[in-house]
């Protein structure tokens, strides 16, 4: 089976959103991964408005171009907002 990981930054709704974007991708027969490092698809749903979640998110995505050098059929995806 393949695996996704959703990391959410930033508000509420976010949360809410990224609730969603699970949901979407396990009615197409993904599983949720414990990690990133053990998904097939690792998604970001940000809201960086504010300096710290930008840098948080910046950091995170380097650890994802990492593990998609080390596997190129990993799938990074992101979404929500970059100011």
């Amino acid at each position: 089976m393949r695996l996704y990981h959703v990391t959410t930054f930033g508000c509420q709704m976010n949360a809410h959103d990224s609730e969603r974007i699970k949901g979407m991708l396990e009615s197409i027969g993904l599983g949720e991964a414990r990690s990133q490092q053990d998904a097939d698809v690792i998604v970001f749903n940000t809201c960086t408005i504010r300096e710290k979640p930008d840098q948080r998110f910046v950091a995170h995505l380097e650890q994802a171009r990492a593990l998609k050098v080390a596997d190129p059929d990993k799938v990074i995806a992101v979404g929500g907002c970059y100011a």
